[in-house]
């Protein structure tokens, strides 16, 4: 009884990963799709044209964990492998991966045209919170 007790809760305190996008992307909101095709690496232009940067945590992280299958639907195992054939075949780069979530919204905040994703967002001023439509 305790441990379904304490499962309750923990399901409750989770909270939304958001994503994060510099002051400067005119974007408010993309679809499920969009998002996987910038972090799949396959959009790499804003409808303005310019340059997508794209920050994550290291693969082991919970926020990156939870942010792949919840927002991409997509396993980190995954995400990794199309990063890594991406790379080595000279088709792309990998996202820049940052180690803390402070560390990543500060990358955010600081880059133009960059994306990136948080639990908690602080100075709303200084990113956008972008709405993920279906």
């Amino acid at each position: 009884m305790c441990l379904l007790t304490f499962l309750g809760t923990v399901s409750f305190t989770a909270k939304a990963v958001d994503v994060i996008v510099h002051s400067t992307v005119s974007e408010s909101n993309i679809t499920k799709s969009q998002l996987r095709r910038i972090y799949t690496m396959r959009q790499t232009q804003w409808s303005n044209g310019h340059h997508i940067i794209v920050f994550v945590l290291p693969k082991q992280h919970p926020l990156h964990q939870r942010f792949s299958k919840e927002r991409l639907q997509i396993f980190p195992y995954q995400l990794e492998r199309i990063w890594n054939k991406l790379t080595y075949s000279g088709l792309g780069v990998a996202p820049v991966v940052k180690s803390t979530p402070e560390a990543l919204i500060n990358a955010v905040m600081k880059t133009p045209g960059a994306i990136g994703y948080t639990e908690t967002v602080v100075d709303k001023g200084a990113v956008n919170v972008i709405k993920i439509k279906e």
